[in-house]
């Protein structure tokens, strides 16, 4: 069980942290929605702890100590940290889940760029879709066809994030759109972050990734109709939410330099009213062959993991491998910290 007081901080991080998951988490019923909102707190906080930080691999190498504290029952003395912790030993979250976000943020840390759509859907499959699987398992869901959907979702939902933030992220100095999209558009990758704008040639490549997310929106929502029934609302809503972000940008033009696209309370209103209707239909309509389709390539190991019943596993070579660098870096930093320089 969760404390009340950490739920509390819980449910506040996630209201002025992530408005549309806040949005769409009140159609979950509560047995649901308060481990999702500590979920998505600790996931949240994390995640802000490492954009923010200038030196991102001390961030890292702090969340994977905060991760062992957890899965040894010991979690650190902070409220997302123990809201977790219950969630993790109530729900038998296994450890490749989280582990899996872990890994896509140290490859933050190293600022990674990807190649090609299916190298940036393997980052995406880390730093959502693996949230995607621990909702399930927090439906009670292990179903190995209703988590490959709910892959799908998070793959959606985070190249939406991705089109509605380049500006942001460039500024920042970061980079997510394929290498070679950029290549075929005669964009430099290094000239773009120095100085980026919004040419047409960037605005079709925002409608591109648009268009794949669209499609993975489609797939995720075959899902949905497997999932328990009290739990479809919330789902559906959250499909809704991120999608009309979507459509911000398109209305922007597909502009996602000189303003950031952003949704008012009406429309998610409306998405909320409509998740439930489209939850009714679901009772009845039957359903949509798209829920047997494999899991993609990207996702796969995180359905695997999600439908095992068991908390414990050791972490991958590709992740020990990926911390072990940021370890390095880290010690090669600390002389310079120590000599001011």
């Amino acid at each position: 069980m969760i404390a009340p007081a950490d739920m509390a901080h819980c449910r506040e991080a996630i209201r002025t942290g992530s408005l549309s998951f806040h949005a769409a988490s009140r159609l979950l019923p509560s047995p649901v929605r308060d481990p999702a909102l500590a979920l998505y707190a600790f996931c949240r906080l994390a995640d802000d702890a490492v954009d923010d930080s200038d030196d991102k691999a001390p961030a890292v190498l702090a969340l994977r100590d905060r991760l062992d504290l957890v899965y040894a029952g010991r979690p650190r003395n902070a409220p997302a940290d123990r809201a977790f912790a219950a969630v993790v030993q109530d729900f038998e979250m296994p450890r490749a889940l989280p582990d899996a976000l872990l890994e896509g943020l140290a490859w933050d840390a190293f600022g990674r760029q990807y190649h090609s759509l299916p190298d940036l859907l393997t980052y995406c499959a880390r730093v959502a879709s693996a949230v995607g699987a621990m909702m399930c398992v927090l439906m009670r869901v292990r179903d190995a066809d209703a988590l490959a959907r709910a892959c799908d979702l998070g793959l959606a939902m985070q190249l939406t994030n991705i089109a509605r933030d380049i500006g942001e992220d460039a500024r920042a100095g970061r980079l997510y759109l394929p290498l070679e999209w950029l290549d075929q558009a005669a964009i430099s990758p290094a000239s773009f972050l120095h100085a980026p704008q919004a040419t047409p040639a960037l605005r079709q490549l925002t409608q591109r990734l648009l268009t794949e997310a669209q499609a993975l929106y489609r797939h995720a929502e075959a899902g949905i109709s497997a999932l328990p029934l009290l739990c479809r609302p919330g789902i559906y809503a959250a499909r809704h939410v991120y999608a009309g972000i979507g459509g911000a940008v398109a209305r922007n033009g597909h502009d996602s330099i000189s303003a950031r696209a952003r949704t008012n309370g009406w429309q998610k209103l409306g998405w909320l009213g409509l998740s439930l209707t489209r939850t009714a239909a679901s009772v009845v309509l039957p359903g949509s062959a798209l829920l047997h389709a494999p899991a993609r390539a990207e996702t796969a190991f995180l359905v695997e993991a999600a439908a095992r019943k068991s908390a414990r596993f050791s972490r991958s070579d590709a992740l020990f491998a990926v911390l072990s660098q940021l370890e390095s870096k880290d010690r090669a930093r600390r002389p310079l910290d120590r000599a001011g320089i």
